[in-house]
């Protein structure tokens, strides 16, 4: 089932540049298993690496995935400390993986609130991966979109404040190159897992004109699969833009 959706998403349109991922249903996968909330963010990590192979199979340039929010520091002390300790795990134990495949990560958000060996995990990571030259993965960790935006307000303040910056030339380039992902394509899909239907604070700038795909596949959940059918909704819906299509 798994080749033959492959086969259809590479026979059936334009793949995506760009997909981004809110990966939401940890906490409730645990708890209809009766197991603690650990144990379903251990196990979507082995979701983010089926999401990282399906991404490198359909040939998907950036995968950008919402790993830590910065509302998910108001969570009990206990949680933060598993979440950070899993993060510096999956930091050194898939670091070799993703540099074989040719993945190329860089971590974006407030990285400051990180703990030291938290921190400097990640930070080799994307040292050791910055040659790859397959997928672009952005871990999107202690990020929120409207601090990201007030943040680029900020810069944009200073620049003005300094004579470097004309506030008439303050344009959406400008705008975009103040983010975290400067540089970076918007996505052209966001997959939201446990069928719940909102942002969430997630890349609100970047997402203006996104396709929204929901599942109610947990994240422990997803698979190959979950990501070959988002592509393939992608696939068929009719991107406009804002523009009337010509008759």
């Amino acid at each position: 089932m798994t080749s033959e959706l492959l086969d259809q998403v590479r026979i059936s349109g334009d793949i995506p540049r760009h997909v981004a991922v809110i990966m939401d249903g940890n906490g409730r996968w645990a708890r209809q298993r009766g197991l603690p909330r650990h144990a379903g963010h251990k196990k979507g990590m082995k979701s983010v690496r089926e999401a990282i192979e399906a991404a490198i199979d359909v040939g998907i340039e950036i995968l950008t995935l919402f790993a830590f929010s910065t509302e998910n520091w108001q969570r009990p002390p206990r949680e933060i400390s598993g979440l950070m300790a899993l993060l510096k795990v999956y930091a050194i134990k898939e670091r070799r993986d993703l540099q074989r495949q040719g993945v190329t990560v860089q971590v974006l958000g407030h990285l400051d609130r990180l703990d030291r060996p938290t921190r400097e995990a990640v930070e080799k990571i994307v040292e050791e991966t910055r040659s790859g030259d397959r997928l672009r993965l952005n871990l999107m960790i202690s990020y929120g979109g409207r601090e990201e935006l007030t943040r680029a307000a900020r810069i944009l303040a200073a620049r003005v404040s300094a004579g470097d910056l004309a506030p008439e030339d303050i344009d959406e380039s400008v705008m975009a190159d103040a983010l975290f992902t400067r540089g970076l394509p918007d996505p052209d899909l966001l997959i939201r897992t446990s069928g719940e239907y909102r942002l969430s604070n997630f890349l609100l700038w970047q997402l203006a004109y996104t396709e929204l795909y929901v599942t109610p596949v947990l994240w422990p959940d997803f698979s190959h699969e979950d990501l070959y059918q988002a592509v393939l909704e992608y696939q068929r819906r009719d991107r406009r833009f804002g523009r009337v299509p010509v008759p």
